[in-house]
């Protein structure tokens, strides 16, 4: 689902405008995007939590030709889904479904 599918999904959902739900959405993502870069983690019921973690620095070694490099620590966006959406998915998984 691509942004614009979304946005008629939402639309469609809450009955309002398109351009009020893209405004909506656009705000949203903004709000996320500067609790994120002040440190804080964003918690939706029944969804789950993003935050912000720091991935160590590290070696990398070419496999091809052995040469090594240092990749610098940075900082990436983490999910942790809910346990209300790991059922719900877990519901809808025909994988482990014996016939």
């Amino acid at each position: 689902m691509n942004h614009n599918e979304l946005i008629a999904a939402i639309s469609e959902k809450a009955a309002i405008d398109v351009q009020q739900t893209t405004n909506m959405l656009d705000s949203v993502i903004e709000i996320f995007a500067d609790l994120l870069i002040e440190g804080n983690s964003i918690g939706i019921q029944g969804f789950g939590v993003f935050e912000i973690r720091q991935k160590n620095e590290r070696l990398l070694v070419h496999p091809k030709t052995g040469a090594r490099s240092m990749i610098p620590p940075k900082l990436v966006v983490n999910f942790k889904q809910s346990n209300t959406l790991k059922d719900k998915i877990k519901l809808n998984n025909d994988y482990g479904k014996q016939s």
